[in-house]
Formats: structure tokens, C-alpha cells, sequence
């Protein structure tokens, strides 16, 4: 009970600790409501004119003094500010209305989409915005400030566009924004569920800054004559009256300018508070919209309906590139049966992630694929938008990432994550997605679910989730799951338990698995088959145990001999292999073999363009000495 109460005091608002914030919220509040409500309330008509009480200092029958014309000033400015109020939150509303979806456009499309934006900004901002704003008042004249207010929003929008553009770039990088692409959110969802938490300690600041830049460009046009007209009052136009008559009645000018500085500190003070708020509560709350399902493209098959392939996934022919450049994946071919996994393997830029993500079309900006077939359970989705994707997306195939805590997001709870989902994909109930969360997190061998689903990502340890993760990806059923590194940022006990949850899933389940991976010992224990990569081709596939015990590419075999794994034994060597050099860059790249630069049987034969030979058992090798080397022997000695 102790724990529980100092929990709740540690989360109390941060506005509750800031007397200076307590003071800003009953401000602003007195300012907005009493504005709002002044024609109900305030003692005198602004329009009145006491005779015989001009300039009067403050007293309890005209509490703020009144103005030269015997008017209560107290009873004007309250007056005056709605209007103000009013004028800055349209300002805020355009300017957001604008620059946060061209934002979030620019992020999604990048390329050309984020250049056209970004200059057409650039054009925005260098526009005279006082004279333009001048221009605008000779043409719905003078006292009319909606218009004004409008186009100032519109003015400041490309600061908006800008300030928030590099964020949410940024936040769409992370992995899970990709595991919400993989659940088959649409974009439109994925910028508000998962990206504006993410920015909006960002977007309450600048809330503040144009709230604030809309209070004091009112200020200063009616300052200058262009406001509401007499005897209309404004904030601006009753400082202008004060400052006539500065040397007869100082006091004139306190009660408008002290209303003025007051409101701005008070609005840049709350919008602090609650942005530090915003950014440190991981309990924010997400937004609900009603599901957008697709339509998907005429003549394209279903999935869900196409009756089942001997094959559960077959790369044909795969080329990825960056686009009008140079490749990244190079003639791919490969397949998997039900129930298969397959481990791909090989050093860092090798291509082993871009063909991964090739297959479920998360490819960078920039990125492509070229040419070749992508086939699930037959059916070719290689040239499937983003819209098709999300339909099979975490129900025909889910991805587990290598970094389990930047794939959950961390502005939501275990619970919030793994039930959301459940009711979008299998159409659960809230109370049924419960349970069957709860049901999963059992599954991949959580011991106090309960507990877990309470909790926010940062509160887990390394293993526990990478097991909420795999849970997440599991919440669709899927037929085929792809796992990048999924051990790599574990300790070897905890990889060792996930390795063997993996294979249980693959068994009870059915499902059939790529393994994406560096790490051979791995490979060796859970897959079926193995694929080894290089410079962006398959070097060589086949029988994970035939591929291991008799190599038949030289690069194969200089990663057995680096691996002290397979080295153990009565003839364990001195010192392991190791590979000189490193793999060569995309634009180096040459028809003839890649890792001859490298290769220790390098001969005048390896510069001829590279053949695909059969090899193992249904396996095969790009090797143009394949046949003349003994390399079991070579790897053992």
C-alpha cells in the first residue's frame, strides 16, 4: 500500500510542484473564461462615459481607474479579451492546420514530396509578411482581424513545418514505428497513435510561441490604428490611448500592458510545465479513430482466400536497389516451406536485413525493389503498395527486430500494445484481447503476465522484452515470422531461452521463420536451412547441417574458422581464421566474384562473370573453383 501511494505521489502533475504554473493556469483561466463571459458580467457597458470621472485612479466603484472619456477600464480590457483570446487560438489552429500534416507528409514521402515542401516553405518565409499583412487590411479594412489572424497563421506555418519536420523523421526511424507498419496501422494512424506522443512536448512549446506571437501581432496592429475601432476597445489600441495621454495619467498605461506581459509570461510558463510533462509521462494517452480498412487494388489476390502453396515464401531473381543508383541485393533466390526456418547469414552489409525487409516492404526512403518476385503462399507481392501491404501486415507475416527496446513504444503500456492489435486483427472485444494478451505473454514464458502488462517498456529488463516483442508479433496468427538479430542484444543465458521459445513456436504453431543473423551458432541451432550472404548475393544455400559440415564456398568456410564454436575439439587451432579486408562497398561491386579480393584461392578464373551451381541437397553456390576445392579439410587444418 506504502509503495503504491509514493508511486501515485511521484506522478502527481508537474504544475502541482510549480507555484509559478498554479499561478499561470488561474490566470489564463481567469483571462479566457472571464473574457469569454465579460458581456454578462462586467459592471459597467464599455461604451459608457462617466462625466466627471475621466481619469480616475482605481477605487472600489471602478476597480482598474477609468479612461478619458470616464470609460471603467477594468470593464474594457476584460471586454477586449476575448477577442484576443479568440484572434491567437485561430492563429494557432492555421499555423498547425498547415505546417503539422505538410510535416508529416514530407516525413512519410520524403524524396521529391519533401523537397516540392520544403521550397515551397522556403517561398512562404520569404514573403514580406508586415507588408503583406498592411496589403491585406486596404483589402477588408479596417477593425476586421479574423482575416488578418488567418493569414498570419498561415504566414507562420512553415516554422511549424520545419521545427517538427527533422522529429518526426527521426521517430519514423524507429523500429517500433515499423512494428506498428507491420501490425498494418495506415499512416494516418501511425502519425497520431505512435509519432505525435512523440512530439508533443515539441508541439506544446510551440503552441506557447504562436499563441503568444498571436497575442502580440493583435497587439501591435491595433496598436497601430488597424485593430477594432472605437469604441470597440483592444488591448494594443487601449495602450496607444495611454500612451497620449502618458504625461497627464501614468496609470492609464499599467492596467493594458500589465494584462499583456502577464497573459504572454503565463502562456510560455504553462506551455514549459506541461511540454516537461509531456515528454517524462509515459502514460500518455492515445488517440481513437474508427479503423480505416483499405480497399484492396483490382485483380491483386487474397491471401486470406488463395488456397495454400507448397512454399511459404520464394524469392525469385531479387534485385533492391537505391533508386537510379547502384544495387544493395543482387539476384536473390530463395525459398521456405511451412513450418521451415531458415537462418541467413553473413558479415554487417552483406544485405541480409535489406532482403528481410524487402519481403515485408519496409525497405528506407530511397530504397527499392527493382525487379524479381516476392512470393507469399504463392502469391507475388513484390509491386503491393503500402495500402496492400497493411493487409497482411502482423496476419500473414510479423517481424521481430534485433532492438526490443526501441521497438516498443515507449509512450504506451505492455497491455496497450499487445491489445490494441488483438481488436484491430482478430476483432476481439476489449476484455477478450485482455485475457488473449495475457495468454501470450504466458506463451513466450513470462511467469507473472499480470505484472508485465502493466508495465511501460522502460521498466523491462533486456530478455523480458524481447519475449513482449515476439508476444506482440504473434498477436495476429501469423504464417511466417522474420527475426532480425533477435538475440544480439542478450546475454548468452537469455539468448540460449529465446532461441529455444523460437523453436517451440515454430513447432506448436506451425509458422515458418526467417532468421536473420551473424551469428552461425545460431544458425546451427534453429534453422533448417541456411542461406550465406555476400556483397548482396546468396554465395551459397542449402541443408543447415550439410552447409556447416562441408562448405562449399572458400567465404563459408573462413566464417567456420572464425568461429571458435566450431573450431572445439582435440584439434582446436592456435589462432582462428581470419578474413582480411572487408566486404566491399554497393558501387564496387562486379559481375565476377565479390569475395575474390578477400579469398585465399583466388585465381585468373574468379574475374570471369560468377555462375549459380547446385550444390548440398536442392542447395546451391556461386563459386567458379567449386568442385577443386577440398574445403572441409582446409577449415579442420
Amino acid at each position: 500500500m506504502s509503495n503504491t501511494t509514493a508511486t501515485k505521489k511521484r506522478k502527481a502533475p508537474a504544475f502541482l510542484k510549480r507555484p509559478g504554473a498554479v499561478l499561470s493556469i488561474l490566470w489564463l483561466t481567469f483571462i479566457i473564461v472571464g473574457s469569454l463571459t465579460a458581456p454578462l458580467w462586467i459592471p459597467y457597458d464599455i461604451r459608457t462615459q462617466a462625466v466627471g470621472y475621466e481619469l480616475q485612479l482605481p477605487s472600489w466603484q471602478f476597480l482598474l481607474g477609468t479612461d478619458d472619456l470616464g470609460r471603467d477600464i477594468f470593464s474594457r480590457i476584460m471586454y477586449a479579451g476575448a477577442g484576443t483570446m479568440v484572434g491567437a487560438a485561430i492563429t494557432v489552429v492555421v499555423a498547425f492546420g498547415i505546417g503539422l500534416p505538410m510535416a508529416f507528409i514530407a516525413a512519410q514521402r520524403r524524396g521529391r514530396v519533401e523537397s516540392f515542401l520544403s521550397r515551397f516553405t522556403e517561398i512562404i518565409f520569404s514573403l514580406p509578411a508586415m507588408v503583406m499583412i498592411l496589403a491585406l487590411v486596404g483589402a477588408v479594412g479596417q477593425g476586421n482581424m479574423t482575416p488578418l489572424m488567418v493569414f498570419f497563421g498561415f504566414l507562420i506555418s512553415p516554422a511549424v513545418y520545419r521545427v517538427l519536420l527533422g522529429q518526426i523523421i527521426s521517430i519514423r526511424q524507429r523500429l517500433y514505428v515499423d512494428a506498428a507498419r507491420l501490425n498494418g496501422l495506415s499512416a494516418l494512424r501511425i502519425n497520431v497513435r505512435h509519432i505525435l506522443p512523440g512530439i508533443w512536448r515539441t508541439v506544446l512549446v510551440q503552441v506557447a510561441l504562436i499563441f503568444v506571437a498571436g497575442i502580440g501581432i493583435q497587439a501591435g496592429l491595433s496598436f497601430l490604428g488597424i485593430g477594432p475601432q472605437e469604441p470597440e476597445p483592444s488591448w494594443g489600441a487601449m495602450i496607444l490611448q495611454a500612451t497620449n495621454l502618458i504625461y497627464f495619467s501614468p496609470w492609464m498605461m499599467v492596467p493594458p500592458g500589465l494584462v499583456l506581459v502577464i497573459t504572454v509570461f503565463a502562456a510560455n510558463e504553462l506551455a514549459d510545465v506541461f511540454g516537461e510533462g509531456a515528454a517524462s509521462n509515459s502514460g500518455v494517452k492515445a488517440f481513437s479513430f474508427k479503423d480505416l480498412k483499405g480497399k484492396r487494388r483490382a485483380g491483386l489476390p487474397n491471401l486470406e482466400t488463395a488456397p495454400k502453396a507448397d512454399k511459404i515464401l520464394e524469392l525469385n531473381n531479387l534485385v533492391v536497389g537505391v533508386q537510379g543508383k547502384h544495387e544493395l541485393v543482387s539476384n536473390v533466390s530463395l525459398s521456405l516451406n511451412h513450418g521451415e526456418v531458415l537462418g541467413v547469414v553473413g558479415e554487417s552489409g552483406c544485405g541480409k536485413t535489406m532482403t528481410a525487409l524487402s519481403v515485408i516492404g519496409l525497405l528506407p526512403p530511397g530504397v527499392a525493389i527493382r525487379s524479381g518476385e516476392v512470393k507469399l503462399n504463392g502469391v507475388d507481392i513484390a509491386d503491393w503498395n503500402e495500402q496492400e501491404l497493411n493487409t497482411i501486415r502482423g496476419r500473414e507475416i510479423a517481424y521481430i527486430s534485433q532492438e526490443p527496446m526501441v521497438a516498443l513504444d515507449p509512450m504506451f503500456t505492455v497491455s496497450h500494445q499487445l491489445v490494441y492489435p488483438l481488436q484491430r486483427i482478430r476483432g476481439l472485444n476489449k476484455t477478450e484481447a485482455k485475457a488473449e494478451a495475457t495468454e501470450l505473454l504466458r506463451q513466450v514464458g513470462i511467469i507473472a503476465p499480470e505484472r508485465v502488462m502493466k508495465s511501460y517498456p522502460h521498466q523491462l529488463s533486456g530478455g523480458m522484452a524481447q519475449r513482449v516483442a515476439i508476444a506482440l508479433a504473434l498477436t495476429g496468427n501469423p504464417k511466417l515470422l522474420i527475426a532480425d538479430e533477435p538475440t544480439t542484444a542478450l546475454d548468452v543465458t537469455i539468448q540460449a531461452e529465446i532461441l529455444d521459445l523460437l523453436r517451440e513456436l515454430v513447432r506448436s504453431r506451425g509458422m515458418a521463420m526467417v532468421v536473420v543473423t551473424h551469428n552461425l551458432g545460431v544458425v546451427a541451432d534453429i534453422a533448417d536451412k541456411v542461406a550465406v550472404m555476400y556483397a548482396g548475393q546468396v554465395i551459397e544455400s542449402g541443408p543447415t547441417a550439410e552447409v556447416l559440415l562441408t562448405p562449399a564456398h572458400p567465404y563459408t568456410a573462413a566464417l567456420l574458422g572464425a568461429d571458435p564454436h566450431f573450431n572445439a575439439g582435440e584439434k582446436m587451432p592456435e589462432r582462428l581464421t581470419s578474413i582480411e579486408g572487408t566486404v566491399p562497398p554497393a558501387w564496387d561491386w562486379t559481375p565476377s566474384c565479390r569475395f575474390a579480393a578477400r579469398c585465399e584461392f583466388a585465381t585468373e578464373v574468379c574475374k570471369q562473370p560468377l555462375k549459380i551451381a547446385p550444390a548440398h541437397n536442392n542447395g546451391t553456390v556461386q563459386c567458379l573453383r567449386f568442385g577443386e576445392l577440398n574445403l572441409s579439410e582446409t577449415k579442420k587444418n
